[in-house]
């Protein structure tokens, strides 16, 4: 099947609809993942309670919300969670503004090679996405990133499951790892 230009977002929803996968849009290719495996989803569950707990004022982590390519409706992600402002509860769009996620989680499948990894890090970039964490439940390992610029992260701090992730402002705490299950 090869869609008409400006339709790549309907073939996403029909094969989202036909198969249960989860389809993003990035960069003009569709990529299409299977549903997060319970480590995955506990992973998730696990740094959403934390976020809730401590989350400032007027923000809150969203799941299943997709973020849009600034001026290009058919160019989204979805991360595994971002932070809106509580606003998106009663948002109609279907799409989230990048400037207003505070911050992106992406947590690696099982089957995520390198190459996806770099290409979903730097569209976050692109977007201009402030904060995007990074973590690896197969190597039990975190990255988080700040400042994008030009399709890049300028700031970069990495460290392994046990370490707290320094939330950079508006957050101004960090977040505990300790207890994040890791893929066998």
């Amino acid at each position: 099947m090869h869609p008409r230009p400006g339709s790549l977002r309907v073939v996403a929803e029909q094969i989202e609809g036909a198969t249960g996968l989860r389809v993003e849009i990035l960069g003009g290719s569709l990529v299409m993942s299977p549903t997060p495996r319970g480590k995955h989803a506990g992973t998730i569950r696990r740094l959403r309670r934390q976020l809730e707990a401590r989350m400032p004022s007027g923000l809150a982590p969203y799941e299943v919300t997709s973020v849009a390519m600034p001026g290009d409706d058919d160019d989204y992600c979805t991360p595994d969670l971002v932070v809106l402002p509580e606003s998106w509860d009663t948002d109609d769009a279907w799409l989230a503004d990048p400037a207003d996620a505070d911050l992106a989680v992406e947590v690696i499948s099982k089957s995520e090679k390198a190459a996806q990894i770099t290409d979903k890090n730097g569209w976050y970039s692109a977007a201009g996405i402030r904060i995007l964490l990074v973590l690896d439940p197969r190597f039990a390992t975190w990255s988080l990133y700040t400042h994008p610029r030009n399709g890049e992260y300028h700031g970069q701090l990495a460290g392994e499951y046990g370490d707290d992730v320094p939330l950079p402002e508006p957050f101004g705490f960090s977040l505990d790892t300790g207890t994040l299950p890791v893929y066998q």
